[in-house]
């Protein structure tokens, strides 16, 4: 198996781990419009843990980078919320929120070379 897919699939595990382990955090970014903040940032938290290992098994492999893709749209709103709302932010500089919405762009693009 590629050491790519190694990366891939350690960042949505530790990402997923920290929803789970700092859900507070993570329900501050989100926009109010979304509801029932901490269910959804404990759902994302463990989908994301599930497709991080779903990679790493050729049998679902596909189906894990989709749902990765479809998890990274799902969230540009969030990092659309981060932007634009100060309080959201969490003190990051405008140059590290900008970055983080393009770097969304480009995960989905790496993930997308795996499908």
């Amino acid at each position: 198996m590629n050491w790519h897919l190694y990366i891939l699939s350690g960042i949505f595990i530790i990402a997923g781990t920290f929803h789970l382990i700092k859900p507070k955090a993570f329900m501050r970014i989100m926009p109010l419009y979304i509801p029932y903040h901490k269910a959804l940032v404990y759902l994302s938290g463990i989908a994301e843990i599930i497709v991080g290992i779903g990679v790493l098994f050729t049998q679902v492999r596909s189906y894990a980078i989709w749902a990765i893709i479809i998890m990274l749209i799902v969230f540009f709103p969030v990092h659309i919320h981060m932007l634009v709302n100060k309080k959201a932010s969490l003190k990051l500089p405008k140059t590290i929120l900008v970055f983080r919405l393009l770097l969304q762009f480009g995960l989905i693009y790496w993930a997308y070379l795996y499908v």
